[in-house]
C-alpha cells in the first residue's frame, strides 16, 4: 500500500502548479467530524477525464479547488473537485487503510488500491478493483484487508452515492465552513 501526501504535490507538480494554497484542519461541527483539507489552485495546466454521463469532466485547472473530508470512524478519503464557480466537478473517493502525519505535519493516507468516482450528473465508477485484487493475490494485502476495502466501498456507493444532491450539499456546507476557516 502507498501512503499518499494529502497536500497532493504529486498532482501539482505533474500539471506545473504554482503558488498552491493547502490548508488542513480538524474539524468538529453538527455536519461533520474529522480532518478537511483544502487545496487552492493556481496557474497550471488544466487535465479532464472523459466519463460516461458527464462527459469531458476537469479534474484539476486553475481556479479549481479541492475539498478533501476524512471523516471519522470511516476508512475512506473524500475528494471533492470544485470547479472556479464553486460547483462539483466530480467527487474521488479513495479507500483507505488509515491516516498518519509526515514530519511537517502534512496528513498522509495509506491507499488501499479501490477508489470510487462519481459526478454530479450521475456517474459512478468503481475503479482499481484490478489493482485490489492483483495486492490480495500477491499478498501485499491480507484477506482481511481485501474484505474490509470492499465493505468499505460498499459503505461509500451506499452513503454518498446514493442520493449525490445530497452529498453535493452536504460538501458545500463543509465547504462554507472551512472557507470562513481559511481565510482566519
Amino acid at each position: 500500500m502507498n501512503r499518499k501526501r494529502l497536500s497532493r504535490e504529486d498532482w501539482w507538480a505533474t500539471n506545473k502548479y504554482e503558488n498552491t494554497e493547502y490548508f488542513q484542519f480538524r474539524v468538529d461541527t453538527n455536519i461533520f467530524h474529522g480532518l478537511v483539507c483544502y487545496i487552492k489552485l493556481n496557474n497550471g495546466l488544466p487535465f479532464t477525464w472523459n466519463l460516461e454521463i458527464a462527459g469531458r469532466t476537469a479534474v484539476i485547472g486553475d481556479g479549481m479547488f479541492w475539498l478533501q473530508l476524512v471523516p471519522d470512524g470511516k476508512n475512506h478519503v473524500i475528494t471533492a473537485k470544485y470547479l472556479p464557480n464553486e460547483k462539483v466537478s466530480l467527487w474521488y473517493v479513495d479507500i483507505i487503510e488509515g491516516i498518519d502525519y509526515d514530519e511537517d505535519g502534512t496528513a498522509v493516507f495509506i491507499d488501499k488500491y479501490l477508489d470510487v468516482i462519481f459526478t454530479p450528473q450521475g456517474d459512478v465508477v468503481v475503479a482499481d478493483r484490478d489493482e485490489l485484487d492483483e495486492a490480495f493475490e500477491m499478498g501485499a494485502i491480507s484477506k482481511e484487508q481485501y474484505d474490509s476495502a470492499l465493505v468499505e466501498c460498499d459503505l461509500v456507493l451506499r452513503e454518498l452515492c446514493s442520493d449525490i444532491d445530497k452529498t453535493e450539499r452536504w460538501c458545500d456546507e463543509i465547504l462554507a465552513y472551512v472557507k470562513c476557516r481559511a481565510e482566519e
